[in-house]
């Protein structure tokens, strides 16, 4: 008896070995299949330093993608490419993901060679700022055709950004594409959940700012938007669905108000990505822009500008000595202090 039993012990011993080594061949199969396939027909090969950058902010691409409905795989890829997979001076010093220069941000800055010698490039106090920002400046007018396509649709948006002018290299839309291809980043596109805990691993937190008294009363577990400010004004980003009425009711505001602070009306409908003021803009632009003008930009608008700089848009006209019939001019100067 004692003898069949240490027979079957040695032999179920023998066939889970047999199994773990079938395991370990199939994966090793698997992988190196995957490497093939990774670097066989494209310049991109895997490595380790851009997997560990996506297995660090895949989570982030995702909850962009679901605020903002710009496909993760296009996210990540960018960040990839721009920063150098988290190594370029801009990723590290200053949180800049994306290469994404100054261009009316009112925010901390840093210079460095580009396109030109000591381009203006804007600072990020995290990761988290510099992918919600990104996702931001995809929402301009400029690249508004591309949330026409599918979210699964990664080789239309990476065309999209480069005919868009996202990009000087000829070759930025196949990088991304064939990064994309390389690390089955597209798989991220049909993602409908992201993992909060691994976005604050990555030292992305969301970040509120301080609100004013009358905003305090309301926790950070009803508020829904990140609130920022700019121009000594605090504003938020509009989302998929909002309106002032249930931006006003998060934050107990009259929503009419809201919509006269934006000078907008009541009923307007907000798009995804539209700055909304809690409070009353000002006159002028921040002091920093004293002797800066703004240089009109394709898809803007007077009033896309006043948004941007926080100032009324009766004062953007009466500073430029302008008529609202005036048709704005991509190049135009505007003086906005």
């Amino acid at each position: 008896m004692l003898e069949r039993e240490e027979k079957y012990n040695a032999s179920r011993a023998m066939r889970q070995r047999f199994c773990q080594y079938v395991r370990l061949c199939l994966t090793l199969l698997v992988f190196f299949s995957g490497q093939a396939d990774c670097s066989a027909n494209m310049p991109v090969k895997w490595n380790q330093r851009y997997q560990t950058y996506i297995d660090t902010y895949r989570d982030l691409a995702i909850y962009e993608m679901l605020q903002y409905n710009i496909p993760a795989s296009i996210t990540l890829a960018q960040g990839l490419l721009e920063s150098g997979a988290g190594n370029s001076t801009l990723s590290r010093k200053g949180n800049n993901h994306f290469g994404i220069k100054c261009h009316g941000w009112t925010g901390r800055t840093m210079h460095q060679d580009d396109d030109e010698e000591g381009e203006c490039f804007r600072v990020y106090d995290s990761p988290f700022d510099s992918y919600e920002d990104h996702s931001l400046f995809l929402l301009r007018p400029r690249y508004k055709r591309l949330f026409s396509l599918r979210r699964t649709d990664y080789v239309g948006w990476a065309k999209g950004l480069k005919e868009c002018g996202y990009a000087t290299n000829p070759r930025y839309a196949q990088l991304l594409i064939d990064i994309i291809r390389c690390y089955n980043l597209n798989v991220l596109d049909k993602e409908t959940r992201y993992d909060a805990s691994n976005i604050r691993k990555a030292g992305a937190g969301k970040p509120q700012a301080d609100m004013p008294k009358r905003f305090k009363h309301h926790t950070a577990q009803v508020r829904q938007h990140t609130v920022r400010m700019n121009n000594k004004n605090y504003y938020v980003v509009a989302r998929r669905g909002d309106t002032f009425k249930s931006i006003a009711e998060e934050f107990d505001l009259s929503y009419r108000k809201i919509a006269g602070y934006n000078e907008r009306r009541k009923d307007d409908v907000l798009s995804a990505g539209d700055i909304v003021y809690l409070e009353k803009k000002k006159k002028k632009a921040d002091k920093a822009f004293k002797k800066t003008p703004h240089t009109v930009q394709p898809g803007e608008s007077m009033y896309s500008i006043a948004q941007l700089y926080g100032i009324r848009l009766k004062s953007l006209y009466k500073k430029n000595r302008l008529t609202p019939d005036y048709e704005l001019r991509v190049g135009d100067r505007l003086v906005v202090y």
